[in-house]
């Protein structure tokens, strides 16, 4: 880890630089506050060991400068000076420092001042680093609340694979293939998006996951990576919501734009995490639950919205419901017990 001592006097510096060689750690020195803050912005060095009084920057001057550059603001600094009274120490921490030693000093007390804040500062940039992917990962895809209370807490996000319960929905534009045949690119991409503006607006609002488009198509995940004591609800109240909004929206667009949304939902365990390379991640759901919501939304048209049992056992209290039957999915030996839902009565 590199630090940077400033002292005008030469002498200081050589005694500082014995003390922390002993550490191992690499030494860089300036003599006067501007050379100081080049090196620092230049750099970037793990911590500022710092003296106060030097001929014409000040060593607050410095810390002032230090701290109000957003490329040098989180570098800790130490006060290291002759100048013991309480008003100095209190400028000192006012201007942003975070620690302050008096001279004479022991050797011994330098060195645990500054193994202290190098720790503070692994731990600083430990948290940005996750707060940083936190935001890579999610940002574009999660409602902004759910983003704020992650980045509260990052420890407790776990990017890594894990098994846990989540609810999957997928969610399709009905006759979009064949509307793509005879469209304008160009005007294609903006229904598409605008379809797509309708329905990821619908599921961040309930707390849902953008996890990826596929074409035209949009999968969703909720209980992840912010657990939902309602996920399942959730999910379809999202599919609902959107069937709704579906009349008002239909009345923006010319009548040939005006297609059906088909959703599959289905709940269980899968595997959640970053796949991928080290190089491009995505966050995702992999295993048999993502695997029957994308098969019932397969099954679904003229703006279905299926859901396998265990799903309307859990929302049979606000929807209208009506089994579909076990039905064959593709890649399951046994069929899948699924029920079509909605706002109204179903035929």
């Amino acid at each position: 880890m590199e630090i940077l001592v400033v002292d005008d006097n030469q002498d200081n510096i050589d005694l500082i630089q014995d003390i922390l060689d002993t550490m191992g750690y690499d030494i860089k020195s300036a003599m006067d506050g501007q050379t100081a803050i080049d090196i620092a912005t230049a750099n970037h060095p793990d911590l500022i060991v710092l003296d106060v009084n030097m001929p014409g920057m000040s060593g607050f001057e410095v810390v002032e400068h230090l701290k109000q550059n957003e490329l040098t603001q989180s570098i800790p600094i130490i006060m290291l000076t002759a100048l013991s009274d309480v008003e100095n120490r209190v400028q000192a921490m006012t201007l942003g420092a975070e620690d302050y030693l008096t001279k004479p000093f022991s050797p011994r007390e330098l060195i645990a001042r500054v193994e202290r804040r190098l720790r503070s500062k692994v731990q600083t940039d430990d948290l940005k680093a996750k707060q940083e992917q936190i935001r890579n990962t999610f940002e574009r895809f999660v409602a902004a609340p759910i983003v704020q209370e992650m980045l509260k807490s990052p420890q407790q996000v776990k990017l890594g694979g894990k098994l846990q319960e989540i609810t999957v929905m997928f969610a399709d534009l009905e006759g979009f293939t064949s509307l793509s045949e005879r469209t304008d690119p160009e005007k294609l991409l903006s229904v598409l998006n605008q379809y797509h503006s309708l329905i990821v607006k619908i599921i961040q609002r309930y707390g849902g996951t953008i996890d990826k488009f596929i074409g035209d198509c949009v999968m969703a995940l909720y209980n992840t990576p912010v657990e939902q004591e309602t996920h399942i609800s959730n999910a379809v109240k999202s599919a609902l919501h959107i069937q709704d909004e579906l009349y008002w929206f239909h009345q923006t667009v010319e009548e040939e734009y005006r297609l059906k949304i088909n959703f599959g939902i289905h709940t269980g365990v899968a595997v959640v995490g970053n796949v991928g390379t080290t190089e491009l991640m995505d966050y995702t759901a992999v295993g048999d639950t993502v695997n029957v919501s994308a098969r019932l939304q397969g099954l679904a048209d003229n703006g279905q919205i299926l859901i396998s049992e265990i799903v309307y056992k859990a929302v049979e209290d606000f929807v209208f419901g009506k089994s579909r039957g076990p039905l064959p999915v593709k890649g399951r030996q046994n069929a899948v017990t699924v029920y079509e839902v909605s706002n109204t009565f179903i035929e």
